[in-house]
């Protein structure tokens, strides 16, 4: 069942309508035009918004070239730590700024453009939906990406619908819609930090009865060179056996957790600048 002591935030000027966390790691080459598109997109919108740009442990120059941008914007917020965590990790990390009525992810490199976005507001809007997914398997999506990670991608989804049965074909695309209020609720439960992140957070989501639905995307695969290792599908794999044996064996996921308890801080020298 759903919390209903979580109450979400009603609109208004002093509290972003939409809260995006936009989790970076080594991305000094295209942060800086990636926020501007991103803005740009977002002040087309008849919204309210902020960007959360969370670096996580770069070694390059990521955290400066997204301050150029945050010092320009007062709606943009970088913050940081000096620890690679993970995509993940980072995550977690950034939804401890969120403000906004809605909470959205998106990733850096803009494979999925924010633009679509407009259409998943729409949606939850119009379906009343607490999670709005978006899916590469959506009959409406237009995806651009290698052959090697359909088959990886079919693999997981056939696991994932085996094991938890989720009521979504997609778990693994970057962009997604929430309520604040899913957030309140789902966050300080979760554990995964590197890998199966969006597997546990819809997982702990359908657990509480929230509703969710897919929506189509345009994804346009960029990198010459995937990040995903073969280590990393091991990784991966007991990721997702962790998830299932808190959930089924655990029942870890129907406890009550506070959420100092789970959320990553940054250290002393890891500040929000």
């Amino acid at each position: 069942m759903v919390d209903n002591s979580i109450i979400v935030p009603t609109y208004n000027e002093k509290n972003p309508y939409l809260s995006v966390v936009i989790p970076a790691y080594n991305e000094e080459k295209r942060i800086k035009d990636s926020l501007t598109e991103t803005c740009a997109a977002f002040d087309s919108f008849p919204i309210s918004y902020e960007i959360i740009v969370v670096n996580d442990g770069s070694t390059d120059r990521t955290f400066e070239e997204a301050s150029t941008i945050a010092q320009k914007r007062n709606n943009v917020k970088v913050v940081h730590y000096t620890k690679n965590g993970g995509k993940g990790n980072a995550v977690r990390y950034g939804c401890k700024f969120v403000t906004g009525n809605f909470v959205t992810f998106l990733d850096a490199d803009l494979e999925l453009h924010p633009k679509q976005l407009k259409g998943f507001i729409e949606s939850m809007k119009k379906y009343d939906m607490d999670i709005v997914v978006g899916s590469k398997r959506h009959p409406f999506s237009k995806v651009n990406y290698p052959y090697h990670r359909k088959i990886l991608s079919w693999f997981y989804h056939l696991l994932i619908k085996m094991i938890f049965n989720l009521p979504v074909n997609d778990t693994q695309v970057g962009l997604k819609l929430f309520k604040r209020g899913v957030i309140d609720t789902v966050i300080p439960k979760m554990l995964v930090k590197r890998y199966a992140y969006d597997v546990e957070l819809l997982v702990i989501a359908k657990r509480l009865g929230f509703k969710m639905m897919e929506a189509p995307i345009e994804l346009n695969f960029t990198r010459k060179i995937g990040r995903i290792r073969l280590t990393d599908i091991r990784k991966i794999a007991n990721d997702t056996a962790a998830i299932f044996y808190r959930m089924h064996i655990l029942k870890y996921y129907d406890q009550k957790h506070e959420q100092n308890q789970i959320m990553i801080f940054p250290e002393k020298n890891e500040v929000p600048a």
